[in-house]
């Protein structure tokens, strides 16, 4: 008989190479505590925290604490039921309003995880004979909820445009037609031409959904992300988004305009019958998000990090995802694996916690070390940060 785990040989073969050197397991790493949102202790030392998506640093907003604190003490720990059933409290109506004064939307539903709320929206709009057409460099989660709906998966070349509308043109006339795009590509933090790629969209009668994980509340004017910034936010007809980025918790949501998306309260299995998020958690996301509307200091003051990472990095002789800083994410491309992993642990050593990104999560076969930045990062970490990879880039040889 098989032996269900063969599949993974090649992977378990893989990390115990790395393992074997005697490296730290990057996909492992515990954090006895963390001090603030950029600062943590691991491995009983302070480390500076650039991969943690906390891109606006609301982790320990006094107010947003506060506001979990006491929802913990007047609801208790967890609600034990859908949403459907006993599972909607104040707290998760006071958050879906939270989201529509956000993105100034008519529907708002809110969802346990960003992974729920892809897998939901997109299995239950796109069925057996739709079609979604989505960026071949799509999430997990848009991916998976395709395949969860059935639907018929037409991908095309990252952020081509051309592409998109030749894909459009060869589908059958009349079919349901789901567009799947993403405001920031989580790995290399590059932004997608919005725009131009909706506007194709609508001409040729597709649906659009936008996933904003990476940039709500630090893109666009009022921080409602890439469609905000680009000016097409009111030609999308769904945005779907995260709690654990941005607003500093978990969950996950979808907002809409759409007349008749209240239906989808009955109809989307992973809403229907999965427990809702416990009292704390909404309560804290809807203060966030209340204080995220208000939050164009600590957007501008990102963008300062940003771009001062970023040309930094390019100063030292590090190959980096864009050109230009685009987005929080600074992708840092590595030779291959076993370099990404030295260099990696070397930051650590210096005190830096980075991602370490792997095939075939990342485009491209690619090893990345990907930076999120963070509005709490004082002008001074990013100096310090600068030189961590410095001295790590010339310890493992990245750099001359």
């Amino acid at each position: 008989m098989t032996d269900l785990f063969s599949k993974f040989d090649p992977l378990i073969e893989t990390r115990e190479q790395l393992l074997a050197t005697g490296l730290t397991d990057p996909f492992n790493l515990v954090m006895e505590r963390v001090v603030s949102p950029t600062v943590a202790i691991c491995n009983g030392r302070e480390t500076v925290l650039l991969g943690t998506y906390n891109y606006m640093g609301m982790t320990f907003d006094q107010d947003v604490i506060a506001a979990g604190k006491q929802a913990l003490d007047e609801y208790g720990s967890g609600t034990t039921g859908s949403r459907v059933l006993n599972g909607t409290y104040a707290g998760h109506k006071a958050c879906e309003e939270a989201l529509k004064d956000f993105y100034a939307m008519d529907h708002a539903m809110v969802f346990s995880t960003g992974y729920q709320a892809n897998l939901g929206i997109i299995s239950t709009i796109a069925g057996k004979d739709d079609y979604i057409v989505l960026d071949i460099d799509s999430h997990a989660s848009i991916y998976d909820g395709c395949a969860l709906g059935n639907a018929n998966i037409v991908p095309f070349r990252h952020n081509d445009i051309d592409a998109l509308e030749k894909r459009l043109k060869r589908l059958p006339e009349g079919a349901g037609v789901l567009v799947v795009l993403e405001g920031v590509y989580s790995m290399l933090g590059d932004i997608a031409p919005l725009k131009e790629m909706v506007a194709v969209s609508k001409a040729h009668g597709a649906m659009v959904l936008v996933d904003e994980a990476h940039s709500m509340g630090f893109i666009g004017e009022h921080g409602r992300g890439v469609a905000e910034a680009q000016g097409c936010i009111d030609d999308v007809d769904f945005i779907i988004g995260t709690f654990s980025k941005s607003v500093g918790t978990v969950g996950g949501f979808c907002v809409s305009n759409h007349p008749k998306f209240e239906i989808m309260r009955l109809v989307c299995r992973p809403y229907v019958f999965t427990a809702s998020l416990p009292p704390s958690v909404v309560a804290t996301a809807a203060t966030s998000i209340r204080k995220l509307m208000h939050g164009a200091d600590k957007r501008a003051h990102l963008w300062e990090n940003s771009k001062k990472l970023h040309a930094g990095l390019k100063a030292l002789g590090f190959q980096l995802g864009t050109d230009e800083p685009q987005s929080a994410i600074i992708a840092v491309i590595m030779p291959d694996l076993e370099k990404g992993a030295a260099m990696w642990e070397a930051l650590l050593h210096e005190g830096l916690y980075v991602n370490l990104a792997r095939p075939p999560a990342t485009p491209a076969n690619m090893t990345l070390l990907r930076c999120s930045l963070c509005a709490e990062h004082s002008s001074e970490q990013v100096d310090q940060i600068l030189g961590m990879f410095e001295a790590a880039g010339r310890a493992t040889g990245c750099i001359g």
